[in-house]
């Protein structure tokens, strides 16, 4: 199985992060995670972006705030899929992040989940590399009826109690 790379541009987006950490690994997916930057280390970015594939990574996840160019730069680096993870900043609670990491070149696609919204990006990571493991792909189909059964379990102990 593929790995999954978790990279955050500060240790302070980790209480965040942790949810897609969490998720990936409650699907089994084998998860590295890292602290780069792609401002103050630029060349680790690049050369972990570089050589990810051949490291055995199958997708990256990729959270940073305020400016946001972390998932953008490692794109630029990586023929990977690369799920960008908007994070709230102090600046525009977070809007900033997202159209940082939405609005990619062309050339230069980033998938984005919602600012935040870790847990999104460990589901879809584990979509991506489902596509190539069977395996993967029922446990997602597991995981997507459970998700089911219970929205229908509160549906019928609410029992239209606001009509």
């Amino acid at each position: 199985m593929k790995k999954a790379a978790v990279i955050m541009g500060s240790d302070s987006d980790a209480p965040v992060v942790s949810a897609a950490v969490d998720r990936l690994k409650s699907f089994g997916i084998p998860v590295e995670v890292r602290i780069i930057s792609a401002h103050r280390t630029p060349g680790v970015a690049s050369e972990f972006a570089s050589a990810a594939a051949e490291s055995g990574f199958g997708v990256i996840i990729a959270a940073a705030g305020k400016a946001a160019h972390l998932a953008g730069f490692i794109a630029a680096h990586t023929t990977l899929p690369v799920i960008g993870l908007p994070m709230k900043s102090s600046f525009m609670d977070g809007l900033d992040s997202l159209l940082s990491v939405v609005q990619m070149p062309t050339g230069v696609p980033v998938a984005t989940v919602g600012v935040g919204a870790a847990e999104n990006a460990g589901i879809l990571a584990a979509q991506i590399l489902a596509l190539s493991d069977d395996a993967l792909a029922a446990k997602l189909a597991e995981f997507k009826a459970d998700m089911t059964r219970k929205v229908m379990e509160k549906d019928e102990a609410f029992g239209g109690k606001l009509d």
